[in-house]
């Protein structure tokens, strides 16, 4: 009883959904639109903060600044239409998540350089430890729903599958700063991608 199990994606059946487009990180000071894009800040070598988001370029005395604001700030400034405190960035040390092209998931190790932010594969949740508070993908098909928020742990749903409650973002902020609970959704595991 030492084989392996085998993989039930291998091959992706006709029952297995494809998992999402992996984020890829890109300089900012490249020609990427930057407004309410997540984006991470940091030095080569040292260490990077993500849950983040930009606002347009800001040129001052010929430097380029980028204002960068906490993930759950922007949500409450975009929301209630208020002001925030933006501090300005230097545009080099700035870096955008996009989304990039589909690819073949490597296994096994896999070192970084930290020359640049790097970012993890989309990953089932049926693998993940731990759920609830992270971005998940839900896939539908081919269709991507992202921004949503993991507001449980997997459990066993009504009709047997085993789920996980997701909210929208917003919501998901909103209900810390509001207290106001988030309308959530049941999605089956095998639909949900940790971003």
């Amino acid at each position: 009883m030492t084989e392996p199990f085998p993989d039930p994606f291998a091959g992706q059946p006709d029952w297995a959904p494809q998992p999402p487009r992996p984020i890829e990180i890109v300089p900012a000071v490249g020609r990427v639109e930057l407004r309410g894009q997540r984006v991470l800040v940091g030095l080569p070598g040292l260490g990077w903060r993500g849950d983040l988001r930009a606002d347009e370029r800001v040129v001052q005395n010929s430097r380029t600044y980028v204002p960068v604001i906490p993930e759950h700030e922007w949500y409450r400034a975009e929301s209630d239409q208020v002001e925030v405190f933006a501090p300005l960035v230097p545009v080099e040390r700035v870096w955008v998540e996009t989304v990039g092209p589909r690819t073949t998931p490597d296994s096994g190790l896999r070192l970084v350089s930290l020359d640049a932010p790097a970012h993890r594969a989309p990953t089932p949740v049926f693998e993940a430890d731990s759920v609830t508070g992270r971005r998940v993908v839900h896939m539908v098909g081919v269709v991507e729903h992202r921004d949503l928020r993991a507001v449980t742990e997997t459990y066993s749903g009504a009709e047997g599958d085993i789920c996980v409650r997701v909210a929208p973002e917003v919501e998901w902020y909103r209900w810390a700063w509001r207290g106001q609970s988030p309308t959530t959704l049941e999605v089956p595991v095998h639909m949900l991608w940790v971003e």
